[in-house]
């Protein structure tokens, strides 16, 4: 039973509430081991469709849990780098919730609720779409604490606002409000308070009624992993083929019959079983040395 988040589902969306209200739901080992549990778990499970993720009380993460003073960032700390629980197994999964939400095949969305610091921003960056209460309050702060960027935020930040802007937020450590979030392009809209979570779910929903399971699980997929191609002919030595197994499949005949009978659909086709046989392609092309 997870202790520092909290999971719901309804409806195809499952609710993940980063859930220590006292602390600003700052951020432990423990919590990083829960979001990948559970981000694992939902890429399994086909009754999720969408993954929306906000805070409980006023804060959506306050950075890292640094109760434990300049002690909590040194090697072999409880808090960022794993609890010293001898099991590797644990550390492993604690370090690798950033690969679980990369990973995973569902659409994710971070609902920025209040403070958003630190590891409270980036371990939003390989989510799919972030948007903000008025209220929120965004700051890569490394810098100020003598730190580098993590979380892979090097790589995803840049890809995300550009190199000038993430460079900017970076170097002045800064805390900064929503509206700058959104001119820098790190979040998609700004919404009053009350209506954050009502504003997140109708994204989350559109997808669910209106959307192919498989087509967006592939999409999510070739839209992060083509951001760093440098040639489109790859991307078509993989579309290509797809697109040709897809069109011959149950899912695009019930997409063209909905929209001829103006009805919404009922795609049959799920993400656990009838993913396309040239998916995952990357491990193809790792095989045949690509680089």
């Amino acid at each position: 039973m997870p202790e520092h988040i909290q999971c719901d589902i309804a409806d195809g969306v499952l609710t993940i509430t980063l859930n220590r209200p006292d602390k600003l739901n700052a951020y432990t080992a423990q919590m990083g081991r829960e979001l990948a549990q559970a981000f694992d778990a939902a890429d399994q499970d086909d009754a999720v469709r969408v993954i929306i993720v906000t805070g409980a009380g006023k804060g959506f993460c306050a950075g890292a849990d640094i109760s434990g003073g300049a002690t909590s960032f040194g090697a072999g700390a409880a808090v960022m780098f794993g609890e010293q629980t001898g099991k590797p197994e644990a550390k492993a999964q604690e370090a690798n919730f950033v690969d679980s939400i990369y990973r995973c095949r569902k659409p994710s969305i971070a609902a920025l609720n209040g403070a958003a610091v630190g590891v409270g921003i980036t371990l939003t960056l390989p989510m799919d779409i972030r948007i903000a209460s008025t209220a929120a309050r965004i700051g890569f702060v490394f810098a100020r604490r003598g730190l580098v960027p993590e979380a892979g935020s090097a790589w995803f930040l840049p890809r995300l606002v550009g190199l000038q802007q993430a460079l900017r937020w970076c170097y002045s450590g800064r805390v900064f409000d929503a509206a700058e979030a959104l001119r820098g392009g790190l979040v998609s809209e700004v919404v009053p308070p009350e209506q954050l979570l009502e504003t997140a779910r109708a994204i989350a929903h559109e997808i669910v009624e209106e959307t192919s399971p498989v087509s967006i699980a592939l999409t999510r997929q070739m839209m992060w992993r083509f951001l760093s191609e440098p040639d489109h002919r790859r991307v078509r030595e993989i579309d290509v083929p797809m697109s040709r197994e897809l069109g011959a499949g149950a899912d695009v005949a019930e997409g063209v019959a909905a929209f001829i009978a103006r009805r919404k659909p009922a795609f049959p086709g799920k993400v656990s079983t009838d993913m396309p046989s040239g998916y995952p392609w990357w491990d193809a092309q790792d095989a045949a040395g690509a680089p």
